[in-house]
């Protein structure tokens, strides 16, 4: 029966602290959400309006020059005209030098050659070369500004293709594209719809067996090798003008592109003709005073010119190319919207937890800051796979988010605070008119008091307490049994029969030392003032969550949830004896955590002892019980000092300025260090004598521990209250430093 009984209790203690967290853990959550939701939004419209695109590309061009280096292209040869080619040779190069070079290279046998050199008056071009299927030459399209350069007009239109190159305008004008078919207009001289690079590219593919293939729509195939063309909101790009096929360009480093040579090595018959033999040859200027290059993400790099020579360019796009098809290397691929949507909002719900969890500015920001290192390692780990993920969004979102729940907690933490001040404030205010009424001496006042005390005598005599089946307001909290009782005031464990499952509660019942309407007044105040700073703190897993208080024929009742378990005085009785350091510092860590909370909002429990200390069933946490203010409006208990006429206290445990009626919160540290002292020598504090000079207890000859916790329980019993640790924290603070070593 016994065992029934104590597995319903413990099933009914589940059953109230379930529904506390969930209640709680809802709150918290419904916030998260909320303020992920909120952000993700936020983040996505300013995403949206390209607000982040320069972001994301920079972050792109970052993380491009950040790759490992791959090795050269050895399928590629650039032959390079460069100024001290051009002091030579000068410029515009004659048919003369342009032919001589192509037959020089012809005769090593190379698979194909692409002159990138616009030369539209030249009418003779490769004139003495006999094969010219394998020579491809390039012409412009017309543009904003800028007319149309047509190609030689000797030249098949095949064997032609356009020199231009896409640069992001709108951002930065660096080129991170290559449009590598368009359709021509029916009126354009540049009436080819391959790219220069794009068709030597190919050339040099058809002449291994391997074909492009157009018939799948934004897509082309080369051999078994698809290549996806970029649409209007890949990767990071917004409402991008994707016209055409173009692809992301997959840069190899700079300094190990290809093997290059010049126009007047090629020409005094200094490269190696196995340079040449069955490879791709580029032939382009390199000569800023011909062309000054364009932007690339290298750009940034301190090492790097500002502007890359276009033929460079054709060579990284034809690298690509050829590299994907016969190497398998991967072109960028990138996610669709939605789950780019949903990687945002995930690192939204991230931040906002842990902007909940670690509610500390400087722990955030540490937490934080390793979170968004994660984040890049992630976004740049996928990047050597060519993955292009958006980086800036969630980055954006996580902090947003963090810092939103940070600002929320904080304020909504600083309202809680700012009521249970002011409710603490009306507390101090009625606790000065209580003590006016008790110090009145007038005969009239003795009457009623001694009048009432007979009444409620009579009352215990009569109804000396409500027993196991009686129902209190309304039949509401049914009397399981009583769990203690005194002359002036009962605890018991009742059943709410209005809630689901009648779940198990503790029900105090407090009755005023005087009925007269003044006393009751004043009573009534501190009673309403201490049950809402109950049920502001109960909030505390470490605190009784206040379930409900009334008032009832004069009599005051707090509604409470029940912890199952035990009181630390039934560990700390002289019968257990002296316990060890570790149980000490134990226990005096899980008591100031909670008072920690307790004195943040500038409330003092005024009661700090054994018997108000549970230690729960369930989980071993400590439970502080029983705040003392209320108890006020009751006459003193035997416990209680004669001397004081306005104080909550036990002696042995309350300090000095608690009995003179002037309780601080270094009182509740007073009485948590001799908890300590009782613990560590097995001596109840009432047997522990002070020091006449001092005042101070004189408690270390009658036990031997280490210095480290002497010291910390001696400055916690100081007699003098400026003399003590002034915070919980404080406490903890040194307690965790022995811990820590």
């Amino acid at each position: 029966m016994i065992s029934g009984i104590l597995q319903y209790l413990r099933t009914a203690l589940r059953q109230n602290q379930d529904n506390r967290d969930t209640l709680v853990k809802i709150h918290w959550w419904r916030m998260v959400v909320v303020t992920s939701v909120g952000v993700t939004a936020l983040v996505w419209g300013m995403r949206e309006l390209k607000w982040l695109q320069s972001w994301e590309l920079k972050a792109y061009d970052q993380m491009l020059r950040s790759r490992p280096s791959e090795p050269p292209d050895p399928r590629l040869l650039l032959v390079t005209i460069t100024e001290e080619d051009l002091a030579k040779f000068k410029w515009p190069l004659s048919d003369a030098t342009i032919n001589q070079l192509l037959s020089k290279l012809e005769s090593y046998q190379p698979r194909v050659i692409g002159l990138n050199i616009y030369r539209p008056d030249q009418k003779n071009l490769a004139a003495g070369i006999s094969n010219k299927n394998n020579l491809i030459t390039t012409c412009l399209l017309s543009s904003t500004g800028r007319s149309e350069t047509p190609p030689p007009p000797n030249f098949p239109i095949d064997n032609v293709g356009y020199n231009d190159l896409l640069s992001d305008n709108e951002e930065d004008q660096i080129l991170r594209r290559s449009l590598l078919f368009a359709e021509p207009t029916n009126s354009s001289k540049c009436a080819t719809q391959f790219s220069f690079a794009g068709l030597i590219a190919i050339s040099y593919l058809e002449k291994q067996g391997i074909n492009v293939d157009f018939t799948e729509k934004h897509n082309f195939h080369l051999g078994k090798i698809t290549f996806s063309t970029l649409s209007a909101n890949s990767g990071s790009y917004i409402k991008l003008d994707a016209a055409g096929y173009q692809i992301l360009l997959n840069y190899r480093h700079p300094d190990r592109l290809v093997q290059a040579v010049t126009l007047t090595q090629v020409l005094n018959n200094q490269v190696n003709p196995n340079w040449v033999k069955d490879k791709l040859v580029i032939i382009g200027t390199t000569a800023a005073s011909v062309h000054p290059g364009v932007y690339t993400p290298y750009s940034a790099s301190p090492n790097q010119p500002a502007r890359t020579s276009t033929v460079f360019i054709h060579a990284q796009v034809a690298s690509q190319i050829l590299s994907t098809v016969l190497d398998g290397r991967p072109l960028f691929w990138y996610w669709p919207d939605w789950l780019e949507l949903a990687w945002v909002l995930g690192w939204s719900l991230l931040g906002s937890i842990l902007g909940w969890r670690w509610r500390h500015p400087l722990v955030l920001l540490v937490v934080g800051g390793a979170v968004l290192a994660g984040l890049f390692g992630i976004c740049a780990g996928l990047f050597l796979q060519a993955g292009w993920i958006p980086l800036i969004p969630p980055a954006m979102a996580f902090v947003f988010s963090s810092v939103g729940m940070l600002v929320y907690t904080t304020y909504h933490t600083q309202q809680q605070t700012k009521l249970i001040i002011q409710q603490v404030e009306k507390q101090q205010e009625a606790i000065a008119q209580l003590s006016i009424l008790l110090k009145e001496t007038s005969s009239t006042t003795e009457a009623i008091t001694i009048r009432d005390q007979h009444t409620h005598a009579a009352a215990s005599i009569t109804q000396p307490e409500k027993r196991t089946g009686d129902l209190l307001l309304g039949g509401r909290y049914q009397i399981s049994r009583v769990l203690g009782a005194g002359g002036f005031g009962r605890t018991y464990l009742a059943k709410d029969t209005q809630r689901p499952g009648s779940p198990t509660c503790v029900v105090k019942q407090l009755m005023p030392a005087r009925r007269d309407p003044t006393f009751l007044e004043v009573a009534r105040r501190l009673f309403n003032t201490e049950a809402e700073i109950l049920e502001a703190l109960g909030k505390h897993p470490q605190i009784p969550a206040l379930l409900a208080y009334f008032e009832d024929q004069q009599e005051f009742y707090l509604v409470e949830e029940y912890i199952a378990g035990h009181t630390l005085h039934e560990e700390l009785t002289p019968v257990h004896g002296a316990k060890n350091e570790s149980f000490v510092i134990e226990m005096l860590k899980g008591v100031l955590e909670v008072l920690a909370f307790v004195h943040e909002h500038r409330v003092i429990h005024r009661d700090i002892k054994p018997q108000n200390i549970i230690r729960s069933n369930l989980d071993s946490r400590l439970v502080l019980i029983d705040f003392g203010a209320v108890k006020l409006m009751q006459p003193p208990t035997s416990e209680q000092t004669e001397l004081a006429t306005v104080a909550i206290g036990t002696r042995g445990y309350a300090p000095p300025e608690q009995f003179a009626g002037h309780p601080r919160l270094s009182s509740d540290i007073y009485a948590l260090g001799m908890m300590g002292i009782q613990a560590i020598t097995g001596i109840l504090p009432q047997e522990l004598q002070p020091d006449p000079d001092t005042g101070n207890i004189m408690w270390q000859p009658t036990t031997q521990i280490s210095d480290e916790l002497r010291i910390i329980l001696d400055k916690m019993v100081r007699y003098h209250f400026s003399d003590r640790y002034q915070s919980a924290t404080a406490v903890l603070q040194d307690l965790n430093q022995i811990t820590d070593k």
